[in-house]
């Protein structure tokens, strides 16, 4: 999927909705893991005040900063508004997280010019990317 290493490979910012301190959740790990992997992680959770190390934003229209991959750990029917913030902030692209779909969300963000991946773990497609090269 030259698709997927695209993006991978041109982003640098990664604004992560839904991500926990929690150790044991799955957003924590794939999210310590993009960290490790070069990315600059931006946790975005109203839950949150700092997540390794990075200060949290309630919303992504709190962050300050330019975005390019908005990765989503939150059930699907949050995906809409998360889509129509990343439109707002002028990000790149929408990752919807293994098991997040939203068929009308993923059009929208298509039609604003965002790329969008849907139902993949950014951490296996990066792992498998490294990999094949």
């Amino acid at each position: 999927m030259k698709h997927i290493s695209d993006i991978l490979q041109s982003a640098r910012t990664i604004a992560v909705v839904g991500v926990s301190s929690k150790r044991y959740r799955p957003s924590y790990g794939v999210t310590e893991y993009m960290q490790r992997a070069g990315y600059r992680i931006i946790p975005v959770n109203p839950q949150e005040t700092e997540v390794l190390g990075e200060k949290s934003y309630p919303d992504l229209d709190s962050v300050p900063e330019p975005i390019d991959i908005v990765d989503i750990f939150r059930r699907s029917e949050f995906v809409p508004e998360i889509v129509e913030a990343a439109i707002r902030k002028g990000a790149k692209a929408i990752w919807m997280q293994e098991g997040v779909i939203h068929e009308e969300a993923a059009r929208r963000a298509e039609g604003a010019g965002l790329w969008v991946i849907m139902d993949h773990c950014i951490l296996k497609e990066h792992r498998r990317l490294a990999h094949a090269s």
